[in-house]
């Protein structure tokens, strides 16, 4: 008898075949229909429905029995012990758009952030896939990821922006050499997992309208293996962020410790 597939091999092909749906899909004006509220509160549109059908299909297949968390669907318990934590679209409104700032977001963990074991980024324009498994280091389509030094006054941040950021998160922009904002979180954190980018940070006025573990599951521990840190804008760990839909957090993920040790003696806003 062969070796079960890995949570790896089984994320690749969810991401594969959301890929597909998500593709064909755009070209549909009926993308932009309202089917449902999701579980999080916020609009369903019939696109991000559809991803998240592909993957609940290819569960149902291949006879996973990993639980579900979905920003869409909510918790669906199918009687495993871990639970797989999906951003259908993550970039939702940029995919709607036309603009090429999307991704499919999976995780596998089983109660906590912490306790996330493997991470799948699928960029839905471009193809490229991102993954990590916990201590075994992170990967760009097959090439290892790693964060990069800081070098301060040459920083580029990647930031939310708009009428809802905080003055915090404004006065960072005003720090930065470079400032960039794409409306897709798992991209952003990448961003900085890869040595493109010092920091992303995310927090707006209220706390409904921060981010989920379905957000940042993954590239939380994509980033962690190529050798960037991560807490909330408080400086408190989301380490033990449980997950579920329950909470939202603020998020300073950060490419170099010490851009981090400034940030906590105030050298950085």
């Amino acid at each position: 008898m062969s070796a079960p597939d890995s949570e790896l091999e089984v994320l690749f092909r969810v991401a594969a075949r959301v890929h597909l749906a998500v593709r064909q899909a755009l070209g549909n004006p009926q993308r932009f229909e309202v089917v449902a509220m999701g579980a999080s509160g916020t609009p369903t549109e019939r696109i991000d429905r559809l991803a998240e059908d592909e993957v609940r299909t290819v569960l149902e297949e291949e006879k996973v029995d990993w639980n579900l968390l979905s920003e869409e669907v909510g918790r669906v318990e199918r009687g495993g012990e871990l639970t797989l934590v999906l951003d259908p679209i993550d970039g939702s409104h940029n995919a709607l758009r036309g603009l090429p700032f999307a991704t499919v977001s999976l995780a596998v963990g089983r109660d906590t952030m912490s306790s996330v074991s493997t991470g799948v980024v699928h960029d839905l324009a471009t193809g490229v896939t991102y993954w990590a498994e916990k201590g075994k280091g992170a990967f760009r389509d097959g090439r290892p990821l790693r964060t990069r030094p800081w070098e301060p006054k040459r920083e580029l941040f990647f930031l939310n922006l708009g009428r809802h950021a905080t003055p915090r998160v404004l006065g960072w922009a005003s720090k930065a050499r470079r400032v960039r904002s794409l409306g897709c979180a798992s991209l952003e954190m990448l961003a900085v997992a890869q040595g493109s980018a010092d920091a992303y940070l995310f927090e707006n006025d209220v706390e409904e309208r921060n981010l989920r573990v379905t957000d940042i599951a993954a590239s939380y521990r994509i980033l962690l293996e190529a050798g960037g840190g991560i807490a909330d804008l408080n400086g408190k760990p989301i380490e033990t962020l449980g997950l579920s839909l329950d909470r939202r957090t603020s998020v300073f993920a950060w490419a170099d410790e010490r851009l981090h040790a400034a940030a906590k003696e105030g050298a950085h806003p």
